[in-house]
């Protein structure tokens, strides 16, 4: 049965070290098992490193890699008569910034370097510059709906 109304869009607090919405959501996608303060410890020594190496406003940087990193574009499958095809659409807003920060932790987690806090800014700093794993699943999303533009029409 369909709801009556919308639920309401969730807002995000600025975190306390850099008065950032963008932070507070990344350090929520971080928490695992309840663990909050460990995640805001790792990112915010993340971010002194980035601090360290470029010598920038680590938020600045931060910023930089989750826009590297948002997906304009994606596929999404779509049943037509017996077939399925991957039809392309525009990625909503809250949803690019929620892939982009999905896609940084998990290429982080894939890093070799030892130690969370490197994996996670190496990961940054490779994301601002426009390389790395987070950028290239990006890339790859933007391919595969540039490929399947011909089923454009099945959009619904």
């Amino acid at each position: 049965m369909a709801r009556s109304r919308k639920p309401e869009k969730r807002t995000w607090p600025p975190d306390p070290k850099y008065a950032s919405p963008l932070v507070t959501r990344f350090i929520n996608n971080l928490v695992s098992r309840g663990k909050r303060s460990l995640a805001e410890r790792i990112f915010y020594r993340a971010m002194d490193i980035i601090a360290e190496k470029t010598g920038e406003d680590p938020l600045a940087v931060f910023n930089r890699a989750v826009n590297n990193v948002k997906p304009s574009l994606e596929v999404k499958s779509r049943r037509v008569g017996g077939a399925t095809y991957q039809v392309p659409v525009e990625v909503p807003q809250r949803r690019r910034v929620a892939l982009a920060i999905r896609w940084m932790k998990a290429a982080a987690d894939a890093r070799p370097e030892h130690g969370a806090v490197d994996k996670l800014a190496t990961e940054i700093l490779d994301a601002a510059k426009g390389t790395g794993a987070a950028h290239k699943k990006k890339e790859d999303t933007h391919r595969m709906a540039e490929a399947n533009k011909a089923f454009a029409h099945y959009r619904w």
